[in-house]
Order: C-alpha cells, then structure tokens, then sequence
C-alpha cells in the first residue's frame, strides 16, 4: 500500500492526503474495475506517440489536427506542453498549425533548448511556407526567456514572430484559462521584437 502511496503522490496535484485518499479508495474499488484502470494506463503508454510534425502527443501520426486540411499552413502556434494546445482548440479562436515544445528553457531545472523541440520547429519553418509563429508560452520567467530565444532563432528567417497578447494571468498556465481570455488573447496577440 505505500509503494501506491508513493507512486500516487508523484502525480501533479496529488498531495500525500489525496494519494493516500486515492490508495484505499483503489483498495476498495472492484478487482475488475482495478484491471481496467490498470490495462488502460498500460495502453496509453505503449500506444502514445509523438506527431512527427506538431510534437503532440497521438496514437497515430500525423495526427489528427495535423491532417485536417482546412487549417492554416502558414501560421505555427507554438505552446509548451500538450495540454496548452487542448486549451487553445477549446478556445476554438485559433484555426492554424501548432508546434509543443515540451518544456521551456528553465537553467535553474537544467533544461536547455536541446532538450525542447526546438530543433524539429525549425526543420518546420524551412520550406517557405510558414509566415507567422505565435509564442504561446506561458507569461513566466522561462516562458518568456523561452519565446525570446525561439524569436532569436526564427526572426532572421523573415517569419513574424508574434506573442500572445496579454490577457492571460502573469505566472499563469494557459491550461486553466477560460475560452474567451484565451480567444481574445490569440486575437490581440502582438509582434515580437528583441
């Protein structure tokens, strides 16, 4: 029980109290209904994927947004992490491609830009037929620093850079913003200059 314990309090959120809570409630739950929760992390697993094009996390690739032919081509919306582009298409003001970095660039956690997908959005952007990125990252320190960097490296290539404009909370995550800020923000978002 307090390897469950343990393992359950890895999980973001997930506090000592609300992992011990979850444990005996699993204790309790039917053995089959155990097996299915279990057999379904256990497929997630195995069946994820990274999207070759957007860095999404998918079961097939490319994936479904990828393949929709109606979306804008020129447009690539940048966001940290998958749940950051949940949110964007639930705001459903965005019609455009997205790129999931996977992380920001945080020196203090050890992450640099090799371990972002900084490398496959710029493979992205060389055929020409990009002409805007969006930084949706997130307004904290590393978002920031993270957006600035990318604007380094994508500026000299003729691409607008832009930023979402702020309307999202500072030290916010865009995963708990409501549609409408999110909608208004991709709206009012704004050139990115050094």
């Amino acid at each position: 029980m307090s390897r469950l314990i343990d393992q359950l309090n890895k999980l973001p959120g997930v506090g000592p109290k609300s992992a011990q809570r979850l444990a005996y409630h699993l204790l309790r739950m039917p053995e089959d209904h155990a097996r299915a929760l279990a057999d379904a992390i256990v497929e997630m697993k195995e069946r994820s994927i990274l999207c070759e094009r957007c860095q999404n996390i998918t079961e097939a690739s490319p994936c479904t947004i990828c393949q929709e032919a109606a979306r804008d081509a020129h447009t690539i919306c940048v966001v940290e992490e998958p749940l950051d582009l949940v949110a964007l298409e639930r705001g459903r003001g965005y019609r455009g491609q997205y790129h999931v970095l996977h992380g920001v660039i945080s020196p203090m956690d050890g992450i640099g830009p090799e371990q972002l997908k900084v490398r496959e959005l710029l493979n992205r952007l060389r055929d020409g037929t990009v002409t805007e990125v969006i930084m949706a990252t997130n307004p904290t320190l590393e978002g920031e620093a993270t957006a600035m960097y990318l604007q380094r490296l994508i500026g000299p290539l003729g691409i607008r850079v832009t930023r979402l404009a702020r309307g999202l909370p500072a030290g916010g995550d865009l995963e708990y913003a409501d549609d409408i800020t999110l909608a208004r923000a991709m709206e009012g978002r704004q050139e990115v200059t050094s």
